[in-house]
């Protein structure tokens, strides 16, 4: 089942990011060892409309649709900004220092988001 939503065309990233994360037990099991929380995504589109999924690097290695059980860290953006994030183009020091980038719960967490986004770029054609 695909996470794509096509009024949100970055929301693609999100089955990259699942393919990688789950590409073999010792990759799951490495991103739950590295990341070991909840992250949960707000994304807004250009017409306004949220929708939100979660990556959850603590009980299951897998992502999802909603906001998942209990997030950790909450990131909330715009739909192009997560897409220039996961593509590499955009640096998330940069967006949340900008105000584009809104995270609530663990902030330190949020950092160790980056090594599973940069993983799942090979594989996004975002």
């Amino acid at each position: 089942m695909s996470l794509a939503n096509d009024k949100f065309p970055s929301s693609a990233a999100f089955d990259a990011i699942n393919h990688a994360i789950s590409a073999s037990d010792a990759d799951r099991k490495e991103a739950i060892k590295a990341g070991n929380a909840v992250f949960a995504f707000v994304l807004k589109n250009k017409a306004g409309e949220t929708d939100e999924w979660h990556i959850d690097l603590k009980n299951k290695g897998a992502v999802g649709k909603g906001l998942g059980e209990k997030p950790t860290v909450t990131l909330s953006l715009s739909d192009a900004d997560f897409g220039a994030l996961v593509a590499g183009k955009a640096n998330a020091q940069r967006l949340f220092m900008s105000g584009k980038l809104k995270i609530k719960g663990d902030v330190m967490k949020a950092t160790k988001l980056d090594p599973i986004l940069k993983k799942a770029q090979t594989k996004a054609k975002l």
